[in-house]
């Protein structure tokens, strides 16, 4: 076999395997018209070589954004040195349908782009060569993690019962109220509230009608507070809700609405009709709470006196000199 033969075979096998690699691959040249255009492209764009040679890709491709492109290209042209786009920056670079069965619910198929100086025997950039990488499985699978640890961390602030943080969470919240406040003074309340006589509604009722009522309480707390408190669920049938940036006058008329709003609800489980108060204790955070544990035993103190005096009402703690 000729010299030229053997060179001819090689380069038709070379050709073969970049037709066929799974690998997107396109060259341009330095009006960014479309030279090479691979299988993998082909069959995902549904474009033919023979269409698109010579064609300018933004009009094939308007999903490029050319102003970008430019901007990456004429530095790889300038500088002979390669670039890289990865998923995370730029989801894709070709908007093509993702085909992949096991991440068949994506919306289209996630790139990594790699673009590629192609030099001339006199040392020139004369072509671009982009290489597209179908990393949708990679993808898929990183954001399936990163949602699934967002609701590991969610689920593990979260009482199961009432949908509130749990007593952990919720402290931790306090605290960096309580060093905030240390900070800027501004005002802060903490409220602890307790069903009246909840032992009672399980007795007569069973725990499943005392779970319902705990959770009837939780979702009016939740339609009371804003975004910016807290609330959670201390144990048992008692709660504590931060009310952040809110003096003992302000956080009084939250806590009488609230405790309102209770007396005049009927809880309903399947035939049986629950009426229910919860009594309520108010801290502000001054000068003589040393510490978030001191706050809560403030509160509980104000929410203890509330109990005393008859329950159904709001105590609050008073302000120390």
């Amino acid at each position: 076999m000729t010299l030229e033969k053997t060179q001819l075979n090689e380069l038709h096998w070379l050709m073969e395997m970049l037709h066929n690699i799974d690998v997107g691959l396109v060259v341009l040249d330095k009006d960014f018209k479309i030279q090479i255009f691979n299988g993998f492209m082909e069959n995902h764009s549904g474009l033919l070589p023979r269409e698109v040679k010579g064609e300018l890709i933004f009009n094939l491709f308007d999903e490029i954004p050319r102003d970008w492109f430019t901007r990456k290209a004429e530095s790889v042209f300038l500088l002979k040195n390669k670039a890289f786009t990865i998923w995370e920056q730029r989801p894709y670079l070709f908007k093509f349908d993702s085909y992949r069965p096991v991440t068949g619910s994506a919306d289209h198929m996630y790139q990594n782009t790699t673009f590629i100086p192609l030099l001339s025997s006199t040392g020139e950039v004369t072509h671009l060569c982009l290489l597209v990488y179908d990393v949708t499985d990679n993808a898929v699978h990183k954001q399936n993690l990163k949602k699934a640890n967002e609701e590991l961390a969610i689920l593990s602030q979260t009482d199961g019962l009432t949908q509130l943080f749990n007593r952990t969470h919720w402290e931790e919240c306090l605290l960096a109220e309580f060093k905030r406040w240390g900070r800027s003074q501004n005002p802060s309340s903490l409220v602890m509230l307790d069903i009246d006589h909840f032992k009672n509604v399980n007795d007569s009722y069973g725990h499943q009608v005392g779970d319902e009522v705990i959770r009837h309480i939780s979702a009016l707390i939740k339609q009371h507070v804003r975004e910016t408190d807290v609330c959670g669920r201390y144990g048992g049938e008692e709660f504590a809700i931060l009310l952040a940036d809110t003096g003992l006058k302000n956080a009084y008329i939250f806590a009488e609405r609230l405790r309102k709003e209770v007396e005049a609800a009927v809880v309903k489980y399947n035939d049986i009709d629950i009426k229910y108060t919860i009594s309520i204790g108010i801290a502000e955070v001054d000068e003589s709470i040393q510490n978030h544990e001191a706050w809560i035993e403030c509160s509980d103190a104000a929410l203890y006196r509330a109990k005393e005096s008859g329950r159904n009402k709001v105590s609050l703690h008073p302000k120390q000199s």
